[in-house]
């Protein structure tokens, strides 16, 4: 990620974490808020709206379900390809590993 987006989605997060009322508003209108605070233009993809879920209520784990992969669009690695021609479930382990790092702590089995 280019250095600068990266900054300014760190500049986000902080400003959520210290302010309640900034929080409030970003979870409300998000682009609107994020434009005020930084100074950049958001361009969403036509049809697409910006969500931002308010995850900061530690007495809580949060999951989010993520949209279906376009499985004809996708490139695999080298080592991806391999796992899945040798029958391998290593990729579906390691993005649900990424997607739910702290649900995987909580199950027992």
């Amino acid at each position: 990620m280019d250095q600068r987006k990266q900054e300014i989605i760190e500049a986000i997060i902080s400003k959520a974490w210290e302010d309640v009322n900034f929080r409030k508003e970003l979870v409300a209108d998000p682009i609107k808020t994020i434009e005020k605070l930084t100074g950049v233009k958001i361009d969403l993809p036509e049809g697409k709206t910006l969500v931002i879920n308010d995850q900061t209520d530690k007495s809580k784990l949060y999951v989010n379900i993520p949209a279906e992969p376009e499985i004809e669009s996708m490139e695999l690695t080298e080592e991806q390809l391999e796992a899945v021609a040798g029958g391998g479930h290593k990729i579906w382990g390691d993005f649900v590993n990424n997607l739910f790092p702290n649900l995987k702590d909580c199950i027992t089995l």
